[in-house]
């Protein structure tokens, strides 16, 4: 479990395709990790299957269907989060790093010294999810909805999120992952 609060970012050092999954090796910037360790890279959770100087993962194909894993290049910068102690501060909101889709970004608008991110929802059945003021986890950041209509909503990047996560190298047209906050996916649920 996460709280959407990134600790550190690193950089994409190899990707290699296997059997319809993925190999990424990353470099360790987050300093002792043990193989087994979960760890949120972009906000999917992720298993180190060994670390040293570099961390390496694998992805299965269905990470890499619902994901923005399939656009990842070598040199990218990933956001890093390691799981929550249960004594640590949930300073964002419960994230598990099982992400529901990716969304495009219609548009980046400057507001002052932040930025506003309006986000399309390509898939209907998740507005459901999307509620004014509401949490949400975009690449694995713990972040506020600001505004839902039918095909997209917005999101408002501060200074400092953007300055210590992947989306100052974000720009219009690139995917990023979404996970809902899984209290509304409880409530859904329970509403049938």
């Amino acid at each position: 479990m996460f709280t959407g609060i990134i600790s550190k970012t690193s950089k994409v050092k190899n990707i290699k395709s296997k059997k319809g999954g993925l190999r990424v090796e990353i470099a360790n910037n987050l300093g002792k990790v043990k193989p087994g360790e979960s760890i949120a890279i972009n906000g999917i959770c992720s298993t180190a299957r060994k670390s040293g100087k570099n961390i390496y993962l694998e992805y299965m194909p269905e990470s890499l269907k619902l994901s923005n894993l399939g656009f990842l290049k070598k040199n990218d910068i990933v956001n890093l989060e390691q799981s929550m102690r249960l004594n640590d501060r949930l300073s964002g909101h419960i994230v598990l790093g099982h992400i529901d889709g990716k969304s495009k970004i219609i548009s980046i608008k400057k507001e002052g010294n932040s930025r506003v991110f309006k986000l399309e929802i390509s898939d209907k059945q998740f507005k459901k999810f999307l509620v004014y003021k509401g949490a949400i986890a975009i690449e694995g950041i713990s972040l506020t909805i600001t505004r839902v209509l039918n095909n997209f909503f917005t999101v408002k990047i501060l200074p400092y999120t953007l300055k210590h996560t992947n989306l100052k190298n974000k720009k219009e047209g690139d995917f990023v992952n979404l996970e809902f906050d899984i209290l509304a996916k409880y409530i859904h649920a329970n509403k049938k």
